[in-house]
């Protein structure tokens, strides 16, 4: 069982920053294929940035160029640094984890991008 929980989420302004963190339970972390994920109102959940094999990321083209993923295995957490923030990047915020036996998701944080 792996249980996830984003922190970090809140309101900023339109070109602000924001850091989201997803700690995760567990022992075996540093296998997990780790992912963010989005779903804004009355929207599809759609895919952020992920953690590919190798350890490689890939992005949303809508993201790409403004948000980062890394990850600290030793700390269990996995991390997206959002810069130059849109009102369209509203959503609740959710990371996943890909184990060999399932995908693991936690509760989200929501993300409001408004001036």
């Amino acid at each position: 069982q792996v249980q996830l929980v984003e922190s970090g989420g809140g309101l900023v302004q339109p070109g602000g920053s924001l850091r989201l963190s997803c700690a995760a339970s567990g022992s075996g972390f540093s296998t997990y294929n780790m992912g963010w994920y989005r779903q804004a109102p009355g929207k599809q959940r759609e895919l952020v940035a992920r953690f590919t094999g190798g350890g490689s990321t890939s992005y949303a083209a809508s993201v790409k160029g403004r948000f980062s993923t890394s990850r600290r295995n030793a700390k269990n957490t996995v991390y997206l640094q959002m810069t130059s923030l849109k009102p369209e990047d509203t959503a609740i915020y959710l990371c996943n984890a890909e184990t060999t036996m399932r995908i693991y998701w936690g509760q989200g944080t929501q993300v409001t991008v408004s001036s």
